[in-house]
């Protein structure tokens, strides 16, 4: 494989080029001369301000969890109407994953984290305008709801950068996409501290104000230093009938649920849980925002290491431990909770976050190792190897945005069950108990589906 790129132009240039002169062509990860001459180089590069793009994508679609906390009495919104506040975003985010995901092979990667960067203006600006008590409430809610315009950039940042590495390393390289995204959750929390200590609850305004020249500076990173890969053939809507109809897919949907859906789920609820359920401690919002952020925090470090560990043992057996372990903190936090006990409280949240960071970067390393494999078998019956390789990445791609999507709509089902937990018994017991069946159902769903002695995916040796 030549080292040189073509662009779409009369010129060529050499890997490593002034960044977003044109289409890197051809691409070929796989190929380790290519990979260590110019090819690390050029996807790290690549991967460096995809994440900050992401970051603060992540920032803006979880701004309302730390706004809510300036919502006191003169909004007059009760505790059940700020977990709507929240979960509106969730939802919204977890919709436009899909299209986000394919907005990637038809608009270019570089020039769509662009937009979807420039975009991020929009409900931060939103934000800063209505933040004022008199406002309605009917305008927050639908303030709020744009911010979800954040978390589709996860989708197609994921796409994007699952397209640059090659498969031996796409645990580690989507582990560390995805964790310093997540850190924007705990980076808006810190930064809603700041605002909260230094200026007050009375100036909600300042925290997304303090956003708009961050998203100006990530969307001119992006311009400057990130490249458009050649768009690989079209067919992403048949890439994503085809995993519509794999069984698998559906596991991949429903695991994510338990490990993203519970991260992004608490992330988003963790300062009111606070405060309601032990407001005898938490009775300023400084005393909330001063923990919220630790937990977000290690989770989202805890992502990559995830990646590792299934690149090392498998994604399935690294998700299963994940799941189990996940139950017993949960069951940790029930007990706490009953027992009225705030250290184990916060000790079982923060393991919870910890492992669902760890469950995040394993069972996104399951999905283009499932395509992978299939591809290996299928040229071994005969199938062109090119045109195995290209299907792989395209269902991988298709994937990612469909898990990414319900996924997040874990977020929204943490935030309902928080919310009718609160209204009908005045603490979260009953959401605890609901989330302890669920990841239990899940560490049963990853045995019976993908370790399972007989099952197709065991076959292959549990390297998913």
């Amino acid at each position: 494989m030549s080292a040189v790129l073509d662009t779409k132009g009369s010129d060529t240039r050499r890997p490593g080029g002034r960044a977003g002169a044109g289409p890197l062509t051809p691409w070929d990860p796989e190929d380790e001369a290519f990979w260590e001459e110019a090819g690390a180089r050029i996807a790290r590069r690549n991967l460096v301000f995809s994440v900050l793009s992401e970051h603060i994508g992540f920032s803006v679609w979880s701004l309302w969890s730390v706004l809510v906390l300036f919502l006191g009495p003169q909004y007059h919104i009760d505790t059940a109407g700020k977990f709507t506040l929240t979960a509106l975003p969730t939802a919204l985010g977890a919709l436009l994953r899909l299209p986000y995901t394919f907005a990637v092979a038809r608009f270019g990667g570089r020039n769509w984290t662009v937009f979807s960067a420039l975009l991020l203006l929009v409900p931060t600006a939103l934000a800063a305008l209505v933040l004022t008590p008199g406002v309605s409430y009917g305008t927050l809610l639908a303030v709020a709801c744009v911010a979800g315009v954040g978390g589709g950039n996860f989708a197609s940042s994921m796409a994007n950068i699952n397209a640059f590495y090659p498969h031996r390393l796409k645990g580690w390289a989507l582990g560390v996409n995805a964790g310093g995204g997540n850190l924007g959750v705990p980076a808006v929390q810190l930064l809603g501290l700041l605002v909260l200590a230094t200026a007050g609850a009375a100036h909600p305004r300042l925290l997304p104000l303090l956003y708009l020249p961050l998203i100006v500076a990530a969307a001119a990173g992006a311009w400057w230093r990130m490249d458009n890969l050649a768009a690989p053939p079209r067919g992403a809507g048949r890439a994503l009938g085809e995993v519509v109809r794999d069984r698998y897919s559906w596991v991949m949907s429903t695991l994510y649920v338990g490990t993203f859906g519970s991260f992004i789920g608490f992330g988003f609820a963790f300062g009111q849980v606070l405060q309601v359920q032990f407001h005898d401690r938490f009775d300023t919002p400084v005393k909330a925002a001063a923990l919220t952020f630790l937990g977000p925090l290690l989770g989202s470090l805890a992502r990559p290491l995830g990646g590792r560990l299934a690149d090392r043992w498998g994604g399935a057996v690294v998700t299963l431990v994940t799941f189990v372990a996940m139950g017993a903190g949960t069951g940790a936090v029930l007990a706490a909770s009953r027992a009225g006990s705030l250290p184990l409280f916060l000790t079982g949240f923060v393991v919870l976050f910890v492992l669902s960071g760890i469950g995040n970067g394993s069972t996104y390393k399951m999905i283009p190792a499932h395509f992978q494999a299939k591809a290996r078998a299928a040229v071994q019956g005969g199938a062109d190897p090119a045109a195995a390789e290209s299907d792989s990445r395209r269902r991988a791609t298709a994937l990612i945005g469909l898990a990414g999507a319900v996924g997040a709509f874990g977020g929204v089902l943490v935030n309902l069950a928080f919310r009718q937990s609160f209204l009908a018994s005045h603490n979260g017991d009953a959401a605890y108990l609901g989330f302890l069946v669920a990841y239990l159902l899940c560490s049963a769903l990853t045995w019976v589906a993908c370790l399972r002695p007989g099952s197709a995916w065991a076959e292959r040796g549990g390297r998913d």
